[in-house]
C-alpha cells in the first residue's frame, strides 16, 4: 500500500466526522425528546410481543447493541431479520403484535426498504432510525427518528454510528421511564468530548504491523466490538475478526498463541468477571491484549472514560477508537476516507 505522505490523521474526513459526534448527539437529544417521548407511550400502549431489527453494515452493529439494551431494559425478545428473506425469497412474515426497527443512514438501501415495506404490510409497528429523512425507507415507516448527523461523506461511517447508537438509548430510557438511564444519556454528550480526547497510541503502535487479530466484547459491547472488526477492515486493511467473549474460547482461542493480538473492551456490568478471566488465559498464552475498560486488569490499558454509565461505556469505547483507527489507516499507508472497492452506499437486492 503506497503511503499517503501529505495526509495527517486531522485532515481526513473521518477525523472531522468522528469527532463531530459529541455535538451532533448534544443536538439529536434535543430535537428528538418530544418525539421519542410520544413513541414511548406508544410502544406502551401497543404492548408489542417482540422486536424485529433490520439493518447492514454499521447500523447492523448497532442493531446488536439496540437487541441487548431492549433485551436487558425492556425485557423483549429482539431478533435480527434476514433481508433476503422479503426481498429476494419474498416469503410473508406473520409479524402482527411486533415492533420492526430498521436501521439506515441513508435510507436507500433497496432490500431494506422491501423488508421494512413487507414489515408494515405483516402488521408491524415501523420505527426508522434514519439520517436522511426523505429517504426511500422513512417515507414507509409509522414513525421516523432522524439521526440529525448532517452529511457524511467519509465512506467509514462514524458519526451516523454514534448518533443510532444515541437514538436507541434516549429510546430506551423513555420507553422504559429510566430516569438514571435518562440522565447518563444526557451526560453522553459530555462524555463523547472526553472520549475523543482520549490517547490510544499505545494500539496504534501494537496494531501497525499485524495482519490478523481478535477485538472481542460481551453484551451491550458485542456490538462496538463488531463494528471495530469493519472499521479495521474497511480503513487499515486489516483482519479482524470480532467475537463475543462467551463464543471466543469455542475454537478461535486455538489460534492465539505468542504475540497474538487482541483488543478487548468491556464495560463494568455484569459480563467484567467473565472478560477478566479471558484476559488472564490470553495473557497466560503470550497474546499481545489491548484493554479498554475502567478497572479491567492485565494487558496494555487504554485509558477510558471514568464512572460512566454502563449502557454508555461501549459508546465512549467507538469514539475514542475511531481515533486511533483514523490514525493507524494512514500510519500503514491507507487512506481512511478512500476503501477499496467500497461505496457510501451499499444497494443490496
Amino acid at each position: 500500500m503506497t503511503a499517503h505522505v501529505s495526509l495527517t490523521p486531522e485532515k481526513t474526513l473521518m477525523f472531522k466526522e468522528a469527532g463531530e459526534a459529541s455535538e451532533i448527539v448534544a443536538q439529536q437529544l434535543a430535537a428528538n425528546a418530544s418525539l421519542l417521548q410520544e413513541v414511548s407511550e406508544k410502544l406502551r400502549h401497543l404492548k408489542p410481543t417482540a422486536v424485529v431489527t433490520c439493518a447492514r453494515g454499521s447500523s447492523d452493529h448497532a442493531a446488536t447493541f439496540a437487541k441487548y439494551v431492549i433485551e436487558t431494559k425492556v425485557g423483549l425478545l429482539v431478533s435480527s431479520a434476514a433481508p433476503s428473506v422479503s426481498s429476494v425469497y419474498a416469503a410473508r412474515q406473520m409479524l402482527e403484535g411486533t415492533v420492526f426497527i430498521a436501521l439506515s443512514q441513508s435510507g436507500a438501501s433497496p432490500d431494506l426498504v422491501r423488508t421494512a415495506a413487507a414489515a408494515r404490510n405483516s402488521g408491524a409497528y415501523v420505527i426508522a432510525l434514519v439520517n436522511v429523512t426523505n429517504s426511500p425507507l422513512a417515507k414507509i415507516a409509522d414513525v421516523v427518528v432522524p439521526l440529525h448527523a448532517g452529511p457524511e461523506t467519509s465512506v467509514a461511517a462514524t458519526k451516523t454510528y454514534i448518533a443510532t447508537l444515541a437514538a436507541i438509548l434516549q429510546l430506551v430510557a423513555y420507553w422504559t421511564e429510566d430516569a438514571e438511564l435518562l440522565a447518563s444519556v444526557e451526560k453522553l454528550p459530555s462524555n463523547l468530548h472526553a472520549a475523543w480526547a482520549l490517547d490510544w497510541r499505545a494500539a496504534t503502535q501494537a496494531l501497525l504491523q499485524v495482519r490478523n487479530f481478535f477485538v472481542v466484547g460481551r453484551g451491550v459491547g458485542y456490538g462496538i466490538a463488531q463494528e471495530a472488526a469493519l472499521k479495521f477492515k474497511e480503513t487499515c486493511g486489516l483482519h479482524a475478526e470480532a467475537y463475543s467473549a462467551a463464543e471466543v474460547k469455542h475454537g478461535p482461542m486455538a489460534i492465539v498463541d505468542e504475540n497474538f493480538p487482541v483488543l478487548v473492551m468491556s464495560q463494568r456490568d455484569e459480563t467484567r468477571a467473565g472478560i477478566q478471566d479471558l484476559v488472564h488465559d490470553f495473557t497466560a498464552r503470550g497474546a499481545c491484549v489491548l484493554t479498554s475498560g475502567q478497572g479491567l486488569c492485565g494487558g496494555i490499558e487504554l485509558p477510558a472514560v471514568a464512572d460512566a454509565h454502563p449502557l454508555i461505556e461501549p459508546i465512549l469505547f467507538i469514539q475514542s477508537f475511531y481515533r486511533m483507527a483514523n490514525q493507524l489507516s494512514i500510519a500503514r499507508g491507507y487512506h481512511p476516507d478512500r476503501p477499496p472497492h467500497l461505496n457510501k452506499v451499499t444497494e443490496t437486492v
